[in-house]
């Protein structure tokens, strides 16, 4: 919702939306854009303590794990997804996101 946004959006465009979650925004957030990794940590106390230090793709993440074949579907590789990281920059995965989402926005404009 945070692309999206909150405001009511009639079923219509259930379709549009999708595609582009599918086709911009997923692969954006899952191969290019950093996430915050929490560390925790329990003190004397017993109280969790968060804190982020370690800041990396999702991708990233996932390639960091013993044997990170075995969380993926059947036919798909790590290079296969690397390969798709690798195929665009995430500056330019990032401006191709948000140059779709205009487009979105403007169509929901233009039909609402």
């Amino acid at each position: 919702r945070k692309h999206i946004g909150y405001g009511y959006i009639d079923a219509k465009h259930a379709d549009a939306i999708n595609d582009f979650y599918r086709e911009y925004l997923n692969p954006y957030l899952n191969y290019h854009r950093p996430c915050a990794q929490a560390d925790v940590k329990i003190d004397e106390k017993g109280r969790k303590r968060v804190s982020y230090k370690r800041y990396q793709t999702p991708l990233e993440t996932l390639s960091l794990l013993d044997k990170p074949a075995q969380y993926l579907r059947e036919g798909l590789s790590m290079n296969a997804l690397k390969r798709v990281a690798a195929a665009i920059s995430d500056t330019d995965a990032a401006r191709r996101m948000q140059q779709a989402k205009a487009k979105l926005f403007e169509r929901l404009r233009l039909t609402a």
